[in-house]
């Protein structure tokens, strides 16, 4: 086949080549737990995608954005591809379902992208309306796919699209700021695709999967149209599903044959902790070849105990494959090579604060890092994020990024668009992006260490707060997720926000356990945790990927948001919590997305 000008013509060929071929498989837990799944063929794909193509061109809807609040994939991917063959910009955004975050996000993106239609299911019409009328928004049209009478499909026409038409807007998942649409261009689509393809080394005969939302990167890029691109079948389960029983994400690995695919450490790690020994002795994970670990950071310690529970599944610890990447460059910037066991380095954490990779000393803190391989289709540089010089191998600094796969910046925020995705270096050198996330570089291998933003400076010394996080965490079985970041008043404090699960005698263990936290962090960090939040199951923020909303925790916490079962808060802070706001300069912490 020809080199495809844009991914339309990527896709219509793809239908055209293969039009009884399943394109796609939506699984879903049926009677007494047994998988069930709905299949989707090329061809029949390509019809219902034409016919609301042809019902969007009728309407003008070429260059508009569109929003898609799908909860059902069959039509999520339909109303996607019609938004692409019509020359609309699609602009995929998580259902509202009642969750406040979801309505919150959806309607800011409404607003931001200057929406012209809506396109959703009969299941989330009526929230939507409701949405759209109390925010403002009457005026947007709304269509409810399966129900509607679209066009035939004889009356799409070609829309005559340029490589650097935008083909979708992608919302970062605001874990670090507020949402923001990332302009992916079909240059952008094309490029990352091939990169994913020979990072990866996935063919036609590739089956892809996973249970990411498709309003994330790696769901949309990764799982949903990877496939497509390959021409291979893609095999997609609810995320719904996958918390309910992460079981069920490892039967569909096994049942459906998934060779590629994974989610964030935080998938990996809820697997570990729920599958029983009952349900492990019924799996065979032999022939998932290449398991994704991304999104957010690897944890070497979820890598050796998922490999370790489930090696009697026939699962290999070469089988992962830990990648670094990002909205913002469409979706894959660093990966290893597939097979292969990802490197680690064990480093010094002393010489880590102070930016520097350095081998373990006898009796000091170490901190292990994985690798997450080496550029795929772009250049990556590590750069002083104040200075803008590069920095050599083994210097810990932000990463910054350059290629055909970086999208053309945020939609409507031009003046923030020149500092994040133009960015100069000391010598001269432009057109980086600027991620926000430290790493270094060795051997050509990238190790991300956190991120710019959540970046704690504590009496001068440079913590990262996943640190401190994993440590408290080890302090009790009864803990679950945590947070940690900071807040100023004449000086930085250290706040750890702590989910627990309680028993009967909950007071008097719940202050100790306060206490434990306390001496952990002043044992292993050598700072004060003058400020510990006991709280309930479910009350760190994470968005739909599972990524850790620090960001969101620290206003929260500002503005009294947060109910603990118990707290310890130092008086100081206890002022600035009634003022809802703290003493940090606007400017510190650059490079946030």
């Amino acid at each position: 086949m020809a080199v495809p000008g844009n991914f339309t013509e990527l896709a219509l060929c793809r239908i055209h080549e293969r039009p009884d071929a399943t394109a796609y498989q939506f699984v879903r837990a049926g009677r007494e737990g047994v998988l069930e799944a709905d299949p989707l063929s090329y061809g029949e794909l390509g019809r219902r995608a034409l016919r609301l193509a042809a019902w969007l061109q009728e309407r003008g809807c070429h260059g508009q954005r569109v929003l898609i609040l799908h909860s059902d994939g069959e039509q999520f991917v339909t109303s996607f591809l019609g938004c692409l063959f019509a020359g609309a910009v699609a602009v995929p955004a998580p259902p509202p379902g009642g969750a406040r975050q979801n309505v919150e996000r959806v309607a800011a993106i409404v607003r931001d992208a200057a929406v012209s239609y809506l396109m959703t299911d009969s299941d989330n019409a009526s929230a939507v309306s409701q949405l759209l009328a109390t925010t403002g928004h009457a005026d947007v049209v709304c269509l409810a796919t399966d129900r509607a009478t679209p066009s035939a499909p004889d009356d799409w026409r070609e829309p005559g699209l340029f490589p650097d038409d935008v083909a979708y807007l992608q919302y970062t998942s605001g874990s670090v700021s507020e949402p923001k649409g990332v302009m992916v261009t079909h240059r952008n689509m094309l490029a990352n695709q091939e990169a994913v393809r020979q990072a990866m080394r996935t063919g036609p005969d590739s089956v892809v999967g996973g249970w990411l939302p498709f309003h994330h990167d790696m769901g949309l890029a990764g799982h949903l149209l990877h496939p497509l691109w390959l021409g291979g079948r893609g095999v997609l389960m609810s995320p719904v599903g996958f918390v309910r029983r992460p079981v069920n994400w490892l039967r569909m690995i096994d049942e459906y044959g998934i060779t590629t695919g994974g989610g964030p450490n935080l998938g990996y790690d809820l697997c570990v902790r729920r599958v029983t020994d009952e349900q492990l002795a019924g799996l065979d994970l032999a022939r998932w070849e290449t398991a994704v670990n991304g999104a957010e950071p690897v944890r070497a310690e979820t890598l050796d105990a998922f490999a370790e529970r489930f090696a009697p599944a026939g699962f290999r610890r070469s089988a992962f494959y830990p990648c670094y990447g990002l909205a913002e460059a469409t979706l894959l910037v660093c990966g290893g090579v597939p097979g292969v066991t990802a490197r680690e380095r064990t480093v010094d954490a002393g010489e880590l604060e102070h930016h520097g990779l350095r081998g373990p000393r006898p009796g000091r803190p170490t901190r292990r890092l994985v690798s997450c391989g080496i550029p795929r289709g772009c250049e990556v540089r590590i750069v002083d994020p104040e200075s803008h010089a590069q920095l050599p191998d083994g210097r810990v600094g932000e990463v910054w990024v350059r290629g055909d796969s970086v999208g053309h910046g945020y939609w409507n925020r031009p003046l923030e668009n020149g500092q994040a995705f133009r960015a100069v270096t000391a010598d001269g050198s432009g057109g980086f992006l600027r991620t926000g996330d430290l790493g270094a570089l060795d051997g050509g291998e990238l190790f991300v260490t956190g991120r710019l933003k959540d970046l704690m400076i504590v009496a001068g010394r440079n913590l990262y707060p996943q640190d401190i996080e994993r440590s408290v965490q080890r302090v009790s079985a009864l803990f679950g997720s945590s947070a940690a970041f900071s807040v100023e008043s004449d000086r930085d404090h250290v706040v750890v926000v702590q989910e627990v699960r309680t028993g009967r005698d909950f007071e008097t263990e719940l202050a100790s356990l306060a206490a434990a936290v306390q001496s952990r962090v002043a044992e292993e960090f050598e700072v004060a945790a003058e400020n510990v939040l006991l709280v309930r199951p479910g009350t760190v923020r994470r968005t739909t990927s599972g990524k850790l909303q620090r960001g969101a925790m620290r206003q929260m916490f500002l503005a009294g948001q947060i109910r603990p079962l118990h707290e310890v808060v130092a008086p100081e802070v206890r002022r600035l919590v009634a003022g809802g706001t703290d003493a940090r300069p606007a400017g510190r912490g650059a490079g946030e997305r």
